[in-house]
């Protein structure tokens, strides 16, 4: 099987298309502070509206319980896309049934319906595969076809994503083929030398990817609160840090693979230690082996990695041919921590080759700090999906439109 594109659908001129996005953005109340999947889905929307189709939009919006959560509208989606789109743009409250088909009905081709989200309807995540597909059919009653083009939720087994497909002639879309390009070309020949970043909270979410993509990079750059544990394991005191015991013999276990391919792993010398998680918090820059000599001694926690480290991190990867990033080097949102995730950023702007940036909370980060998307090579939307790719998990939404 091949992956089916929009090409397969055959004319839309007159059709009504249904497609899953990934339009999950972060909220502040009802302020989008990040809309990069939003904008992101544009090229696809214009391709379906040049093919002369009506438009049925769904997507999922943080984790409801199953049931509607004002918190949790698409509203805001709504009045985003609206500045964004030539054409119409109609929100429906409802996720499925009559209002959608009604609404879809009375637009004109390039027109959209963004439907309510998906997940307030509890079918849509159901362990249950007979409620996932009575959920599909509702859907499927509003559209002539599907487009799947949310790679943020392939990862994922739900009615929008795997049922929906397999209800109507469906495919996928422009967003899901360029991923899958950029993810391909991580993994099978990648030009070198090849630099994997990693930072986030935890290092147990990134386990998998280290394991699968340690026999293909030259180096491994860690920061962020998942360095803690690292550290941890090669003998420091942390202070209060964020730190998974439990991992600790894993970690050592995975320097030691490191070592014996010749993989570089490259880590902090220094870390911004403050005495609060707060914007505020007093702070001071301290080695790596006195993380506890600082005024608050055992209780001040790392926020952000050092500036000697975020000089070198800038530098290792600048020199890169091939680099994908996931996750911050610290507390990004509060300015004064913000500084080594700055550099791996800028790093990224200054290479020659090709620049990815992995999703979520990256993505966010570089727009918050300042750069523009055309500024690397690539800027993710699948976050979680993007790592069970890389660590060569079979991903049920890529299955769903004929992938592989």
């Amino acid at each position: 099987m091949t992956l089916r594109t929009l090409d397969s659908l055959g004319s839309l001129t007159g059709k009504t298309v249904g497609v899953r996005l990934d339009l999950n953005v972060p909220l502040d109340g009802q302020r989008i502070t990040d809309d990069g999947r939003i904008r992101a889905a544009i090229p696809t929307l214009a391709d379906l509206a040049e093919r002369g189709a009506r438009i049925v939009v769904w997507s999922h919006l943080g984790r409801p319980e199953g049931a509607p959560d004002p918190r949790y509208s698409l509203q805001p989606v709504a009045a985003r896309l609206t500045e964004l789109w030539p054409h119409s743009v109609v929100f429906v409250d409802q996720t499925a049934g009559q209002a959608v088909t009604d609404a879809a009905a009375a637009i004109e081709p390039g027109d959209i319906v963004l439907a309510e989200n998906l997940r307030f309807d509890p079918r849509e995540t159901s362990k249950a595969e007979s409620d996932r597909q009575a959920f599909a059919t509702e859907l499927a009653a509003s559209i002539d076809c599907f487009v799947s083009d949310g790679f943020g939720v392939v990862h994922r087994a739900q009615a929008s994503v795997v049922e929906l497909a397999g209800a109507v002639p469906s495919s996928s879309g422009p967003l899901i083929a360029t991923e899958l390009d950029v993810l391909q070309r991580l993994t099978e020949s990648p030009a070198r030398p090849y630099t994997v970043v990693l930072g986030g909270s935890k290092v147990s979410d990134k386990l998998g990817v280290i394991d699968a993509l340690l026999p293909l990079v030259d180096r491994l750059v860690i920061g962020g609160g998942m360095v803690f544990t690292v550290l941890a394991a090669q003998g420091h005191a942390v202070g209060s840090s964020l730190l998974e015991t439990d991992q600790i013999e894993t970690v050592k276990n995975y320097l030691a693979k490191a070592a014996a391919q010749g993989v570089e792993v490259v880590l902090p010398t220094d870390i911004v230690m403050a005495e609060s998680f707060s914007a505020g918090a007093d702070h001071v820059t301290l080695a790596v082996d006195q993380l506890e000599a600082g005024p608050a001694g055992a209780s001040a926690l790392g926020l952000d990695i050092g500036p000697a480290s975020a000089a070198h991190f800038r530098e290792v990867i600048a020199q890169s041919a091939t680099v994908f990033w996931n996750g911050p080097m610290g507390v990004f949102e509060f300015e004064p921590f913000s500084h080594g995730t700055r550099a791996v950023a800028q790093g990224l702007v200054e290479m020659s080759g090709l620049s990815v940036v992995g999703g979520g909370d990256s993505a966010a980060a570089v727009r918050q700090l300042g750069f523009q998307d055309d500024q690397f090579g690539h800027i993710s939307t699948g976050g979680g999906a993007s790592l069970e790719f890389l660590e060569g998990k079979n991903l049920p939404g890529l299955e769903a439109v004929g992938w592989p």
